[in-house]
Parts: C-alpha cells; structure tokens; sequence
C-alpha cells in the first residue's frame, strides 16, 4: 500500500509560556520507518504524545488512515491501528513476559482489565502471545516475571505488546534508551524486520541505528520541522548540520 498513512497539519502545543510544538506539519507513508530525530528538548515527545491521543494539541488537526483522529482518545486510536512505546519501560514487573503481551492481546480484542484472565488458561490470549514473544525471540523467557527481564529484553518485550494489537502504526519513543551495545544492536534487528510490515515512526538518540534503520528522516529543533528527506539527504542538510548534527556529521 502506498500514500500518507498518517499526517498533521499545524500541530501546536503550549505548556504555559513554552511551545513545545509550533505548527508542525508532518506526513509519514504507508510502509517503511520513518524518524524523528533532534536535541533534548525539541518536542519530540510531546509529538508521539499527540499522535497516540496522551495529549490533546491546543490547535491542529491529526489525519490517520484517511480520517480525521484529532480528538478521538487514546484507546480508540488504538482500536484504529495506533501502537505505543514509551521512553521509559512500561511493562508490568509483576507478570511474566507470556502474560505481558497476553494482556495486550486481550486490550485489543476490546475485554475489561478487570476480567483479566490468565493467559495459561485462556488459549485465545496465550497463543498469539506465544507467537509474538517467538518473533521477538523471547520464546524462552515467556515465564520469566518482566522484572527480572534484562533492561534490553524489556524494551523488546513493550515491543512486542505494541505488537499484539496489529497496528497500522508503530510510535516507538526511544526504544533503544539505556541499552548497551549488543542489546541495541539486537533491537535494530528486530526493527529492520518489523518495518517491512509495519509502518514505523521512531524518536531515537542512537543516530547510527536512525541512519541504518529510516528510509525518512525529519528534524524538529525548537519545536518546529527543520528539514524531511531520506538520511543522506539530511546529512547533508546545512541548517541540520548546524542546528543538531554538527560534529555528528560524517566527513
């Protein structure tokens, strides 16, 4: 499928005195990974937290798969085909990594939280969610309470739940936050074979794994979109160059 998959059109957001986003305009594609990358402090965050439904914009409109979302909450984004990641882990410690996507899977099917069953007994929860920790290669830590997971197999475990409600879109806030080399590196693995799926808009730091992984790449700075293009296209951006990439930029 080709064409906008999704698209904001002068998105705006205040806290108080402070614009976090100013007027952005965005479009991202059907198919492929499309990032987002810039300083700390550039809005970033509050961008995802827009999209997904967290924030509402003060002024703006959001377009998903053809239809105006801009004031739809969280939860019927989801059902629509919005899937979330966060910056910091969000999975809970308590249950094992099988229960974790299970619970995600029983969200998307549209059951209360407060009916939960678990998933050894409810072969409709646990084997899509059996399928999904094999994608991830988790398969062997499925009765591994979350909490005594590696921090790297957290981030691939909230990947996973994202997962489990068949998006259209993927949001990932920083996925490879706090992870160490080999951790990373399996997480830009996992993403080169969702994006090929999936449609993809990834926040990440880890310039390597943008400029391996995106086929598009936008710059916000200060709130505002600064420049869009495939990698090469933006290393070679000038006012990039000298509003975040500096001495990043390859010779």
């Amino acid at each position: 499928m080709t064409g906008v998959l999704l698209s904001t059109t002068g998105l705006t957001k205040r806290f108080g005195g402070i614009v976090a986003n100013d007027a952005i305009d965005l479009q991202v594609s059907h198919g492929g990974l499309h990032a987002i990358i810039g300083p700390n402090g550039a809005g970033k965050t509050t961008l995802i937290a827009q999209l997904s439904g967290q924030l509402r914009p003060d002024s703006g409109t959001i377009h998903f798969a053809g239809d105006d979302v801009t004031h739809l909450p969280a939860h019927a984004r989801a059902r629509r085909g919005f899937g979330r990641s966060f910056q910091i882990t969000n999975v809970v410690g308590e249950m094992t990594a099988l229960d974790n996507v299970a619970l995600a899977v029983q969200a998307q099917d549209g059951h209360s939280f407060r009916f939960w069953r678990a998933a050894r007994s409810d072969a409709g929860l646990r084997e899509p969610a059996q399928a999904i920790l094999g994608r991830l290669h988790l398969d062997q830590r499925a009765e591994v309470p979350a909490s005594r997971l590696s921090h790297g197999e957290k981030r691939v475990l909230e990947i996973g739940m994202a997962l489990a409600g068949r998006p259209k879109l993927m949001l990932l806030d920083e996925p490879l936050a706090g992870t160490g080399h080999e951790e990373s590196a399996r997480i830009v693995r996992l993403l080169a074979t969702i994006k090929a799926e999936t449609t993809i808009l990834l926040i990440e730091h880890d310039m390597d794994a943008v400029f391996t992984l995106a086929d598009v790449v936008s710059v916000l700075v200060y709130g505002r979109i600064i420049a869009t293009g495939t990698p090469a296209e933006v290393r070679q951006n000038t006012d990039v160059q000298k509003a975040y990439l500096g001495d990043e930029q390859s010779p």
